[in-house]
């Protein structure tokens, strides 16, 4: 399986760094992962501080991993022992062929102690604090009114399958969040969706691209995609901020 042998030749190359830890988290971790079409999510925690010399090693080491099967779909985010309090705070990450910054967000922290994969060293529990359940849905709510709603008013980017594929079944995994405490995968939140009233063709096309053959790409497919799930979206987040928010 080239998912196996790429994580262990990163966690191989890793070794230079001296992790106390390496995770797994969304698909990986939650039993729906995809080869070939799901992204690799991983935090790695490292001895601190993370100086110069160390951010050019964590680049160094993802660059000679390009033209490695499924390379491209690995991120890691790479936190430090006195930095894995905060959720609100930045940390360094390679994704989509490069360096930035972003947090480890209340959902990725609650689906690391539900549910994460342990791929080397101690466990989350050991060293991450636990989510309040309060921090979590303050988050939820926040991401659909703050992120997503506001997104959906950006016509363009919905042209896009992605956007499509995500804005749908992060706000499915976001209301059974709010009404029920609990985090689901995409394949469950993909089942949510029809009750929930989204436009039927465009599941059934998340649902080819996801776990079947995905419907040939072409303009006029992408813009009723993205017409029928922006109808859809706007009113159906501002639904679930009124009742939540």
């Amino acid at each position: 399986m080239q998912t196996d042998a790429l994580l262990d030749r990163f966690l191989r190359d890793l070794a230079s760094l001296r992790p106390l830890a390496l995770w797994a988290h969304g698909s990986l971790a939650g039993g729906d992962y995809r080869e070939g079409r799901s992204d690799l999510d991983l935090i790695a925690v490292l001895p601190g501080p993370l100086g110069l010399g160390r951010i050019r090693q964590v680049a160094r080491l993802h660059r000679r991993l390009r033209g490695t099967p499924l390379a491209a779909k690995l991120h890691c985010s790479y936190l430090t022992p006195d930095t894995l309090d905060d959720p609100g705070r930045k940390h360094l990450t390679w994704a989509h062929d490069g360096l930035l910054h972003r947090p480890v967000t209340p959902v990725t922290r609650r689906e690391l102690h539900t549910f994460g994969r342990v791929l080397h060293g101690r466990g989350p529990e050991a060293l991450l604090p636990a989510v309040p359940d309060r921090q979590l849905t303050d988050f939820v709510v926040r991401d659909q009114r703050d992120f997503w709603r506001p997104a959906v008013d950006r016509p363009r980017r919905w042209r896009q399958d992605v956007w499509v594929d995500l804005g749908l079944l992060t706000y499915a995994r976001a209301g059974v969040t709010l009404r029920e405490g609990r985090l689901i995968t995409k394949k469950e939140a993909l089942g949510e969706l029809p009750a929930l009233g989204a436009p039927p063709e465009v599941v059934k096309d998340i649902a080819r691209r996801r776990y079947g053959t995905p419907a040939p790409s072409d303009p006029a497919r992408r813009a009723r995609r993205a017409a029928l799930t922006r109808a859809y979206l706007g009113p159906a987040i501002d639904a679930l901020v009124a009742a939540y928010g």
